[in-house]
């Protein structure tokens, strides 16, 4: 189970990264004014579960909402797992519908 404390924010590379063991997860990121674009999710095929990619998701949107900042999901399964977890939709800016 990933923790927040596993997740770094990289602002140099523009990527969130959760490390496991010796592979590396990673959602890219754009940030304009105050709403970060998740533009693709890279997970290596060992760390390919649902169950890992939602952990990470789940830290990675935490973050975000942390720091009050709107989030639009370029990336098809990050807009489909926000889709699915209604207490997210509330972090999309005025105007956009998943």
């Amino acid at each position: 189970m990933l923790k927040a404390t596993d997740l770094i924010d990289n602002p140099f590379l523009r990527q969130y990264q959760v490390k496991v063991g010796s592979e590396m997860a990673t959602i890219e990121y754009a940030q304009q004014e105050r709403k970060i674009f998740l533009t693709k999710l890279n997970v290596p095929e060992s760390l390919e579960s649902n169950e890992f990619i939602e952990e990470f998701l789940k830290i990675v949107l935490e973050d975000i909402s942390e720091k009050n900042i709107s989030v639009v999901p370029t990336s098809p399964p990050i807009a489909k797992f926000i889709k699915r977890n209604r207490r997210y939709k509330k972090m999309l800016p005025v105007g956009i519908r998943i």
